[in-house]
């Protein structure tokens, strides 16, 4: 019997994961936020579901998303990185009520780089995250809620900055003048690496892990996206003269290697 697999948010991300997952012989379905998307991706061929979470709890159809389900892919947008006060910990808090009162037992939370400060320098699953930041430290949160609960097994993939398809952070960052951390480490991950870390997860069973999913290439940021800018014929940005003495992240993953044997597929 072929397994049926959830994912929470049909976004840029969810929806060319349905497509290779339905590819693969799976039982795919999904959530957005609203009645008219849901819609839309019927119209497209998704089972899709609308499925709104809030502070005050959740609405819409998250029982038929959430019942018969063998895997659920949480990858939910935190809505942090705009100040908007979001308590993303209460939203998520409530999710995992409804997921514990149904019969899912394996998920994977989609969280960030971002857990890890500056300050940590090189980091690996090996380091204990130590945010600075309210987002960072709302996540970390997140992924304590999932890691800790007795009735579920959750594996959490740490994705970096993500690219592919028609996001390229050197377009945000075109022709912008003297930007900040120029001697940081880019931490980048294609999509199409995040697809399958994802798949691979699932078909290794790797349940109860935490993976940081970054592409192992790691140039410094001024010349990284100086290059990128002009390659897309955008004009270059520049960037503020580098203090030798700050310390910046740099994300590597021995558990990709080590649990998934996995090699990235796609150059950032």
């Amino acid at each position: 019997m072929n397994k049926t697999i959830a994912i929470a948010g049909l976004g840029w991300l969810g929806q060319p994961l349905a497509y290779r997952l339905a590819s693969m012989g799976y039982i795919v379905k999904g959530s957005v936020t609203t009645v008219d998307k849901a819609t839309l991706l019927q119209q497209s061929g998704f089972d899709a579901y609308p499925v709104e979470i809030s502070e005050n709890g959740i609405a819409g159809e998250y029982k038929s998303l959430l019942n018969n389900t063998d895997y659920l892919i949480i990858m939910i947008p935190p809505g942090l990185r705009k100040n908007t006060g979001a308590d993303y910990v209460l939203k998520m808090a409530h999710l995992l009520m409804a997921i514990t009162e149904s019969d899912v037992s394996k998920i994977i939370l989609v969280s960030s780089t971002s857990v890890y400060d500056d300050l940590q320098g090189r980091v690996t699953e090996m380091d204990d995250p130590k945010p600075a930041t309210i987002a960072g430290k709302q996540l970390r949160q997140v992924e304590e809620l999932f890691m800790n609960s007795d009735e579920i097994e959750t594996t959490i993939v740490r994705f970096g900055g993500l690219m592919g398809g028609n996001r390229n952070p050197a377009k945000y960052l075109a022709g912008r003048n003297d930007l900040a951390d120029g001697n940081a480490a880019v931490n980048l991950i294609h999509r199409d690496d995040c697809i399958q870390i994802l798949i691979e997860i699932i078909k290794q069973n790797a349940f109860g892990k935490v993976f940081n999913a970054v592409n192992p290439n790691h140039p410094k940021k001024a010349p990284y996206y100086i290059q990128k800018a002009k390659e897309l014929g955008l004009k270059p940005p520049t960037f503020a003269a580098a203090n030798p003495n700050e310390t910046f992240k740099q994300v590597d993953s021995e558990n990709l290697e080590s649990i998934l044997k996995y090699s990235f597929k796609t150059s950032i």
